[in-house]
């Protein structure tokens, strides 16, 4: 047995979210010398239940072997469908399980990728629920830097507690960065309020969940079309990071008419009747 090889794949697993107790049945199953295996892992998620397969290959030229994917299944509290979702591993930028599961839930995290010319970045990756690939593996949607999110700006604007203390509000960002509906105190004049949030790359903001995790005001929507995905999504394969530069630059477009198409919807909707506009509106009707 290669003890380097093993010591490396037993870090690896760990790191990527699984603990240490698969260590000895990593050794086992390698030992076993075959040229492809699986390791079994399940975990709870609050009321929600992953089952997770870990796959291992062999190399052809030498007694490596690689920790190549994990699939994971997701059984959510009271429904009786299940989520499906492959997540490949690459060197330096690995999807964690936790990270998983929070974008099998329909929100984002906050990676360093490459191009497949070697060129690193930044961007805010999720799940595309509404396109698959080949193998019915959801697509990712990713929102790089370029993309002009920028979450600690975005927070910025609300009155939340956890802003004041500067090492609180770098845990607060942290968790989110990782995906998660983070807790935090929303000042409301002289009350204030338990809420969670969660990052909103696409549109460049925040989601604002209650004390019970539902989805407050607005954000209703905006959930439901986070989970289900998006038209204006840009997605890849998640075997296969690819350069986001110029799409992403169409995505925004996309994302600044529909803010504009909005704006006008609103003005129209809420601008006040005093005489001055009746006067306009009469003389519209007139010319018609």
């Amino acid at each position: 047995m290669n003890e380097s090889n093993l010591d490396y794949l037993q870090d690896q697993v760990k790191f990527t979210g699984f603990g240490e107790e698969l260590a000895m049945p990593l050794k086992e199953a390698i030992d076993l010398g075959a040229e492809k295996f699986a390791l079994n892992y399940s975990r709870e998620f609050g009321k929600d239940s992953v089952s997770v397969n870990l796959n291992f290959s062999k190399s052809k030229t030498s007694d490596m072997y690689f920790f190549n994917s994990y699939q994971v299944n997701l059984q959510k509290e009271g429904s009786q469908e299940s989520t499906n979702q492959t997540f490949y591993i690459n060197k330096g930028s690995n999807i964690s399980l936790r990270e998983a599961y929070n974008m099998m839930e329909g929100r984002s995290v906050y990676k360093k990728l490459s191009t497949k010319d070697g060129e690193e970045y930044n961007a805010w990756v999720g799940l595309d629920f509404k396109q698959t690939d080949a193998s019915g593996n959801f697509k990712q949607k990713q929102f790089s830097d370029k993309y002009g999110f920028d979450i600690e700006k975005v927070l910025d604007k609300h009155p939340i507690k956890e802003l004041e203390s500067e090492g609180m509000k770098e845990e607060l960002v942290d968790s989110i960065k990782r995906g998660n509906m983070a807790a935090v105190t929303y000042i409301k004049g002289e009350v204030e309020e338990k809420r969670y949030v969660s990052a909103n790359p696409q549109f460049k903001s925040i989601n604002f969940y209650d004390e019970r995790k539902e989805a407050i005001g607005r954000n209703k929507g905006a959930k439901h079309s986070e989970k289900q995905g998006s038209q204006q999504s840009v997605s890849t394969n998640n075997n296969e990071t690819t350069n986001t530069q110029d799409v992403l630059g169409n995505s925004e477009q996309d994302a600044n008419k529909e803010v504009n198409r909005n704006r006008r919807s609103t003005a129209t909707e809420e601008a006040p009747d005093i005489p001055e506009n009746r006067k306009r509106r009469k003389n519209r009707n007139r010319a018609v």
